[in-house]
């Protein structure tokens, strides 16, 4: 079988798997966006917890930004009627993820908890992953990035820091889902609704952010996936993801 035979199997063996049925948990995250105020205590979070270094000025503006969800604001309306709107941006952890199938060593891949996941020890830095995303959430890790005393203090231990040459992205801090299911195992259970909150959901000070099991029917999340504002970011590309954003949205026809 050649090479291309062998893609296109993979390709179309990808496409049809990835069902809530062969997760484990399907871990989902929710985002109202009319109670998101674009406050940023997300981002800091997010860069607390998971060792995400501050890159300076002359390499942000370069293109060489490092952080794993950023806050996109939009104007709409016209003066004086116009209205400034954010919305949170991160992996979506799609469930037929065109990052997974691109990477020519697999450092990309679907876990049995439905996250899409990054070995650093594996990723040879050819930025296909990035180049096929079209979230944009996906960085390339330019430099090896130090911390001078006492900052390295503040470091998460829990949390690789990474080296130079790896791509990196939100993982929905698969250190507490990690962390919460060790417990859970222990107590012969499952995870319970609530028990795991990603640094961005903890911090949120308006508590636009929900995080938890779709598969479990009675979760918080999955009452507010099934809100009739909810919408996925590009759904038209069937990529599944499983960030859902609320927001009532107005189909005004030009």
């Amino acid at each position: 079988m050649s090479f291309m035979d062998r893609f296109v199997s993979g390709w179309r063996k990808h496409r049809q798997a990835a069902t809530d049925d062969d997760f484990d948990y399907a871990w989902t995250m929710s985002i109202d966006l009319d109670r998101c105020t674009g406050c940023g205590a997300c981002v800091t979070a997010c860069q607390a917890e998971n060792n995400i270094p501050l890159v300076g000025e002359k390499e942000l503006a370069g293109g060489r930004e490092m952080q794993w969800i950023r806050i996109e604001r939009y104007w709409e309306g016209e003066y004086p009627n116009a209205k400034l709107s954010f919305i949170p941006m991160m992996c979506q952890h799609c469930d037929s993820a065109p990052c997974e199938t691109v990477c020519p060593v697999s450092a990309t891949y679907h876990n049995q908890d439905g996250l899409n996941t990054q070995i650093y020890n594996r990723c040879i830095g050819t930025r296909s992953c990035a180049v096929y995303c079209p979230y944009e959430v996906r960085f390339f890790n330019y430099y090896d990035h130090h911390w001078p005393a006492p900052l390295d203090q503040q470091l998460n231990p829990d949390v690789t820091v990474r080296e130079k040459g790896v791509m990196e992205k939100c993982t929905f801090c698969i250190q507490r889902i990690r962390q919460a299911k060790d417990h859970a195992k222990d107590e012969g259970r499952r995870v319970a609704d609530g028990e795991v909150q990603p640094a961005c959901v903890q911090t949120c000070p308006s508590e636009a952010l929900v995080f938890g099991d779709r598969k479990d029917p009675n979760s918080n999340v999955s009452k507010s996936i099934n809100d009739p504002r909810a919408y996925h970011v590009l759904g038209e590309l069937n990529t599944r993801p499983s960030v859902v954003y609320l927001k009532k949205v107005d189909a005004d026809v030009v």
